[in-house]
């Protein structure tokens, strides 16, 4: 069942909610740099299983992680945003100086005030341009991304970052969550591409029934910092990893293959697809169930773990040497919220 949004779009329903189809993207805006930074301290499972109280193997058997890197104490997020966008401007062959707008992703971001592309934007000394953060958890950079293209389709350079500083968020005796995550950021800057190339298409939707699977309960107008919500452990990061699993496994194979069919392309046009860094055991299962014929799926979670909202930027910038010109590569994140973003990129 279809119907109209205020934007004029269509909102195709599935059967758990409306799946937002954003019309195609008018050529001419792409990447034009990439960069990454992970933190110096590399974490192994051999740490993790004796924080958590787990055997070592368990934590590669349920994960396929085997390592993962921690900020140092102080490194906030705009202190692992700054290198991985100055690489990003390098790259493009650009300076601070040039951008318009900078938009970071993040669900740990350096204070609740002010929005951290702020301070990245004065670390950079990118004085003029416009600053703001978005929080969509691990889809955060997929819809920053589209966010940014928007606002510079008409000219200009966007720089574009996936942040996060998971460690701070993490209660270190959970070992669903605290075997998983990593800290990292990556950039990617935008601008002008010629005819043809660039980001070529986007599908951004969300499932807020789902809002609980992955929460931070306290540290928000809700539940404010207090005494009483530290004692309770509601200021940690807290999932429901099995319906996130079912929700990958119900929602992101069909999601990929209409948004595909809807943009014009055949599977076997994809060469690269660049996922979430969920788990290495789950992805794997979706790129069985997604079976794109001609396309390589990119992996950083074994080395780096899930970097939230910097997975996906990160993985593409280690991904982009294997790229060549012309090569139609599927960004896919998804996490909580629950959120989902997709974006198309003729490189």
């Amino acid at each position: 069942m279809k119907g109209d949004c205020f934007c004029g779009c269509a909102l195709a329903e599935s059967a758990d909610g409306p799946f937002h189809r954003e019309p195609a993207t008018p050529a001419g805006v792409g990447v034009l740099g990439c960069g990454s930074y992970l933190p110096e301290l590399e974490v192994g499972n051999d740490v993790v299983a004796a924080e958590v109280g787990v055997e070592e193997p368990w934590i590669e058997r349920k994960t396929g992680i085997l390592t993962r890197r921690r900020a140092a104490p102080w490194q906030a997020a705009s202190d692992l945003a700054a290198p991985a966008a100055e690489e990003a401007l390098s790259r493009a062959g650009l300076t601070a100086a040039d951008l318009s707008v900078i938009v970071v992703a993040t669900s740990t971001p350096d204070s609740p005030q002010p929005a951290t592309a702020c301070v990245l934007q004065d670390k950079l000394g990118a004085v003029g341009s416009a600053a703001f953060d978005v929080n969509a958890v691990c889809s955060g950079f997929v819809f920053a991304l589209e966010t940014a293209r928007r606002l510079i389709s008409d000219g200009g350079y966007a720089l574009v970052v996936g942040v996060d500083v998971y460690s701070r968020i993490l209660d270190p005796t959970d070992r669903r969550t605290a075997v998983l995550f990593g800290d990292g950021a990556g950039a990617v800057v935008l601008g002008p591409t010629p005819a043809g190339r660039g980001v070529v298409a986007s599908s951004l939707a969300s499932f807020g029934q789902y809002a609980g699977m992955i929460r931070v309960p306290a540290g928000g107008s809700r539940i404010p910092p207090s005494k009483e919500s530290l004692a309770a452990g509601e200021h940690y990061f807290a999932m429901d990893g099995r319906g996130v699993r079912e929700f990958v496994d119900r929602e992101v194979p069909g999601a990929v293959r209409s948004f595909l069919a809807e943009s014009g392309y055949r599977d076997d046009a994809v060469r690269h697809f660049v996922p979430h860094q969920a788990n290495r055991h789950m992805l794997a299962d979706l790129e069985t169930k997604l079976a794109l014929p001609a396309a390589r799926t990119h992996y950083t979670v074994e080395r780096y773990g899930n970097t939230g909202a910097a997975s996906v930027p990160i993985t593409l910038a280690e991904a982009q040497h294997e790229f060549t010109e012309g090569d139609l590569v599927v960004l896919a994140a998804f996490g909580g919220g629950m959120a989902m973003g997709l974006s198309l990129i003729r490189w």
